[in-house]
């Protein structure tokens, strides 16, 4: 063989169905060899030994908010934050830059400003808003990973939330387009009604906030669109889901042969409705962190097998819009800044739960590039795509502003140590991010389409 352009030596490699000690060769940005002490002549060689190599996390949810809002966070920020925890490829949602992006123009708009500067790979969803259908086949046949939709407020004016004659329209064009629909389930009704309520009781707390957005909205809005789902045979995918009962509902679905994949977020896993009381708008998002037994209900979910895919919901601000002294928690923005920690957070759950690793990324890589057919990505397979994290379990991660790469560093992870440290990130073979170095960011990012 040729070269090679990369060794990495002696990982405890995740391999789909094991960890096993080996090698990697790595050449044109594929991986070409996996066994145990390759001696081909390389360009470089990294000594991996006591380091555990993952394939690059698959980030099916996150706000980059460009063009438009970039000082929310931006793609070249953004991108390099993914990087940084470990994650390879990203798929950005429609609704928080300007335009949003529910047309063909403003795909494309997205599109070259994403080129121009994300670290890594990243995929596009299109929005479903009224009055948009007629964009639907437009933005399909352009490359558009699949389409989001809200069923209570987005927060944002640019991107309506979807009525009942919206969805069931829009997801009957979407099942012809053999796309998959991604839904914010909320029951607009009932957040709506009882946000006003306590608005006009002056009811502002933590506790308050909680209550305008309960389980029973979620289980509501997730039955609704199940319910059009089994007229029009679209392919959904729920996003940030935080509630045993939704998940029953769906997997009840599933097993009736609908086709329904459901998300949730390390913030539902790792933290409980005591840390919005606690720590204020920064751990305020919707649905709202739960309380902790539905925390460990949702753990033992996701160890049953029962969530499909963890992704971040990566989705910042500027402080200013959660800022205590301008804002009660009802009207602070609601959204968790975090993407950079999914990776690490997930491996702190496995070490506490006896997960294996290999279960692990299932959720983290492999079931995101199977959903949304990546066939190059999402395992370390021979002739997949070399996106890799390598990691070190001796060593520890603290959140501080220093080792936090988005824009803006409040968050709710602020201060958190997790037992693990991405050492590396690995996009098809190019580094992207070196913990020992601030590197000049590296624009290796392609459109998936």
């Amino acid at each position: 063989m040729n070269e090679l352009d990369l060794i990495i030596k002696d990982g405890d490699v995740v391999l789909p169905e094991k960890v096993h000690k080996t090698d990697l060769g790595i050449k044109d940005g594929k991986i070409v060899q996996i066994k145990e002490n390759i001696t081909d002549s390389a360009k470089q060689v990294l000594q991996a030994k006591n380091l555990f190599v993952f394939p690059g996390m698959i980030d099916v949810h996150v706000h980059f908010n460009d063009p438009g809002r970039e000082e929310w966070e931006g793609f070249q920020s953004g991108s390099y934050m993914m990087a940084a925890g470990g994650c390879t490829t990203y798929f950005d949602m429609p609704l928080n830059g300007i335009p949003s992006t529910t047309t063909e123009e403003a795909l494309f708009e997205k599109v070259n400003k994403a080129e121009q500067t994300s670290s890594v790979d990243f995929g596009l969803w299109g929005g479903l808003v009224p009055g948009n259908k007629h964009q639907l086949a437009k933005l399909a046949n352009a490359g558009v990973i699949g389409f989001k939709a809200f069923l209570s407020a987005s927060g944002n004016k640019e991107f309506e939330a979807a009525d009942d004659q919206t969805l069931i329209n829009g997801m009957n064009e979407i099942a012809k387009l053999e796309k998959v629909l991604a839904l914010h389930a909320e029951s607009r009704t009932i957040t709506d009604f009882l946000t006003e309520q306590k608005k006009i009781n002056n009811q502002l707390s933590a506790d308050d906030y909680a209550e305008t957005r309960p389980i029973i909205a979620e289980v509501e809005a997730v039955e609704r669109a199940i319910f059009y789902a089994e007229i029009t045979n679209c392919p959904l995918h729920f996003v940030h889901i935080s509630s045993s009962k939704a998940i029953e509902k769906i997997q009840q679905a599933k097993q009736r042969g609908l086709n329904i994949s459901i998300e949730t977020c390390p913030h539902y896993l790792l933290f409980n409705h005591t840390d919005l009381v606690e720590k204020g708008a920064v751990a305020k998002c919707a649905p709202p962190l739960r309380s902790e037994t539905e925390q460990t209900k949702l753990i033992q979910l996701l160890i049953d097998g029962k969530i499909d895919i963890v992704s971040s919901d990566h989705s910042p601000s500027p402080f200013e819009l959660k800022d205590p002294e301008k804002h009660h928690l009802l009207s602070a923005w609601g959204g968790i800044s975090g993407g950079q920690f999914t990776l690490l957070s997930m491996i702190e759950l496995a070490i506490t739960h006896d997960i294996p690793f290999e279960q692990l990324v299932k959720w983290t890589s492999s079931n995101p590039a199977q959903r949304f057919n990546l066939p190059s990505k999402g395992e370390i397979k021979i002739g997949m795509d070399a996106d890799i994290a390598i990691v070190d379990l001796k060593q520890s991660t603290k959140v501080t502003p220093k080792t936090f790469y988005a824009k803006h560093k409040q968050s709710l992870y602020m201060d958190r140590t997790f037992p693990c440290r991405i050492i590396k990130t690995y996009s098809r073979g190019n580094l992207v991010y070196d913990q020992r170095q601030q590197l000049s960011q590296n624009v290796n990012g392609q459109w998936i389409k």
